[in-house]
């Protein structure tokens, strides 16, 4: 999965940049705009938080000592990893069926494996480093069947990369945006409106990443500031924690690896082409930009789901 997520030195001036080559040979675009009809309800929808714990159930558990997965809970959508830290080292591959294969890096301590691949055969994988020449031995192998009763289950809880519990600041803030809002898409136009106003592109982050970086959301929100996995995952920490499934997604804008989210509105389905709000439409959904937006040809590429191809979803 993190594969070089922010590899440029500065995503945002990359992004930049594509969004300028890529229409600098047809002139200037006209907005691209994604038709979502405005929802109505007659009823105020409570604001009150729900967020979902992942557990160890420790009927079905892979693997042993200092590495294990634990999958009694595969049918509400995770595995739950603990690993004790004596190999800094760990990968654990997922792949179900004949799909794109996810590839994890195990930290210490206790890490939830969302199983965003839907109901089918997983396969799961557990790697360990043999030291700089960058060989690895393999742990263990299993296979197991999922059906989930919920599909939004994976959108729903937290996991490794959206990071969220009762006691969060950023649950806590996202109840006071969901206050008094009639519908689920008056909240995440809420959210959505909040993170692009407040938080700001951090371009010395973006230059000094690492593979195995994981947003802290409340540090973010603290901070003010982040990179594109940061506000992807702070938006979506905000909107599962009030019940609204959402997935953090991992791809190409353009050419520059990037993250965005997509979020579930019911009667209207999974919208992957919202950006900004004006009471009738949206454009897409990706927080980054807009919070760095200032043009019309960047708007333009970015409101145009054509120009995202998505990789990975969490």
């Amino acid at each position: 999965m993190f594969k070089r997520f922010c590899q440029n030195k500065c995503i945002l001036t990359a992004c930049i940049l594509i969004a300028a080559l890529t229409f600098s040979a047809c002139g200037e675009p006209e907005e691209t705009v994604v038709k979502i009809s405005k929802i109505h309800s007659q009823q105020n929808r409570s604001n009150e938080p729900k967020c979902l714990t992942p557990v160890a159930g420790g009927e079905l558990v892979f693997g042993g000592d200092e590495l294990t997965v634990d999958a009694t809970n595969c049918d509400e959508g995770y595995l739950y990893v603990k690993s004790t830290g004596e190999n800094d080292d760990i990968k654990i591959q997922i792949s179900c069926d004949d799909s794109v294969t996810y590839t994890y890096i195990i930290p210490e301590g206790d890490s939830v494996i969302p199983l965003s691949l839907g109901d089918g055969n997983y396969s799961v994988v557990a790697y360990e480093g043999m030291g700089e020449d960058g060989m690895y031995a393999t742990k263990f192998a299993e296979e197991m069947s999922v059906t989930m009763p919920d599909q939004f289950l994976p959108y729903l809880y937290p996991n490794c990369y959206v990071q969220f519990n009762l006691e969060s600041d950023v649950v806590q803030l996202g109840k006071e945006l969901a206050e008094g809002k009639a519908s689920d898409i008056e909240v995440v136009a809420a959210v959505y409106d909040f993170v692009v106003k407040n938080i700001t592109y951090d371009h010395e982050r973006a230059a000094t990443v690492k593979p195995d970086y994981v947003p802290n959301v409340d540090q973010v929100l603290k901070e003010k500031k982040g990179i594109c996995f940061d506000y992807a995952a702070l938006m979506a920490a905000m909107l599962r924690s009030q019940r609204i499934p959402t997935k953090l997604e991992f791809g190409y804008a353009g050419d520059a690896y990037h993250a965005w989210i997509t979020a579930y509105i019911e009667d209207e389905g999974w919208i992957n082409g919202i950006i900004e709000f004006d009471g009738v439409d949206w454009t897409l959904m990706d927080p980054t930009f807009a919070a760095n937006a200032g043009t019309k040809k960047i708007k333009s590429f970015i409101g145009d789901g054509n120009n995202y191809t998505t990789k990975y979803t969490y």
